[in-house]
């Protein structure tokens, strides 16, 4: 069974022409970024429209091969590709974008990238653990207010910051309950309407009337857990999803997950629900509360990343996994390394079984994608 309200969510893309000419008839600015690092309450709290920039799709890969080396991540050939060409709306509408120190490959991409495009690009400590690499991170997002403020012409006052906070912490609060339906057996959403209501949340401008919708499509949810109903059977295999981001374009994984008849119950990714895990401490001094809450993201770019194995393994039990997939783009090396250590974890806890899927977002490895999901759910079922 499906819910009514997926009808918004699924046309909300459909909306974003539209709703950037809305958006600059009042006056609004656009500010793009690629990754959850980026701090949006900073966006937010300048008057403007913080927007995801588009990476998510094959066609302009092409076009970022021409620049950029074919053994780079479809992420970064697509984002790149995307810019070059002039067909991500976002990119063309923002007055700069937020980049950041993730990966080699996207350090490369926003130096070419600054060449065509105002460009602010963030320094990610190596780690997420002591107090220099807290002090350093607190001192980007204080570099990046300043940039804000000088390129959009405002002044970020604590008053604004702390309206921004508690904007984008309602939101949060609602993606996790959102979320946390599906502990219920049988889980009452799918995996890919869980993407694509995350993925609607980019062409939502109106973020109070997202939030009315998301309340809505939660409301009827939890109708449905109550007479238990679910999106599929209760005896279907219940799988959580991590590794990279996976967005409407590159979610061929999770898609042939649920075609092979098992539920995906969570997305950890950073497409998902990692950039939803933590609040901002709306009692601190913004600026650091704000640094405080990014620094926590449990992003493979950290070493060590403890925060991930142990989100994960408290997923397994809170939402009755029987299985992780672990999804990996050819080329993200930190990801690639991360899967090892994530296994190795999960055995060690004699916890659920692990399958790394690596790919790119072509299709042609699809039919061996299937093959091996199918028995990875085959295994998992007779355990």
């Amino acid at each position: 069974m499906r819910p009514e309200q997926m009808t918004y969510f699924e046309s909300a893309g459909s909306q974003v022409s539209s709703g950037i000419k809305t958006a600059r008839e009042q006056g609004k600015k656009f500010v793009g970024f690629y990754c959850i690092f980026a701090p949006q309450e900073l966006i937010v709290a300048a008057g403007a429209i913080p927007v995801t920039l588009c990476s998510t799709k094959e066609e302009p890969i092409a076009d970022g091969e021409k620049y950029l080396p074919r053994n780079f991540c479809p992420l970064i050939k697509s984002s790149y590709g995307f810019a070059i060409t002039g067909n991500c709306t976002f990119f063309n509408n923002s007055e700069f974008i937020i980049g950041e120190t993730t990966c080699d490959g996207k350090k490369k991409m926003f130096e070419l990238m600054a060449g065509f495009k105002p460009t602010v690009v963030l320094e990610i400590p190596q780690s997420a653990k002591g107090e220099i690499q807290k002090q350093f991170w607190r001192s980007e997002v204080v570099r990046c207010k300043d940039e804000i403020e000088k390129r959009l012409g405002v002044t970020l006052t604590d008053e604004k910051l702390k309206a921004a906070i508690r904007d984008l912490n309602e939101q949060r609060g609602l993606m996790r309950e959102l979320a946390d339906i599906n502990r219920a057996v049988p889980a009452p959403i799918s995996g890919m309407d869980l993407l694509k209501v995350m993925w609607a949340k980019n062409f939502a401008f109106d973020s109070r009337a997202f939030n009315e919708k998301l309340r809505e499509l939660i409301a009827e949810l939890w109708k449905m857990e109550a007479r238990g109903e679910g999106a599929l059977s209760r005896s279907a295999r219940r799988i959580i999803v991590t590794g990279v981001p996976t967005g409407v374009g590159a979610e061929k994984v999770i898609k042939l997950i649920e075609e092979a008849g098992a539920s995906v119950v969570y997305l950890e990714n950073c497409s998902g629900m990692k950039q939803y895990l933590h609040d901002v401490d709306i009692h601190e001094s913004p600026l650091d509360a704000i640094a405080d809450k990014y620094l926590l993201t449990p992003c493979s770019c950290m070493s060590p990343n403890t925060g991930r194995l142990d989100l994960l393994t408290r997923l397994v039990k809170d939402f009755h996994a029987d299985g992780i997939v672990d999804v990996t783009w050819i080329g993200c090396h930190t990801y690639n390394v991360e899967s090892r250590v994530l296994g190795a974890h999960l055995s060690k806890q004699g916890s659920v079984p692990l399958l790394q899927i690596e790919t790119d977002y072509s299709q042609g490895d699809t039919g061996q994608i299937r093959t091996r999901i199918e028995a990875f759910l085959e295994m998992v079922s007779k355990k």
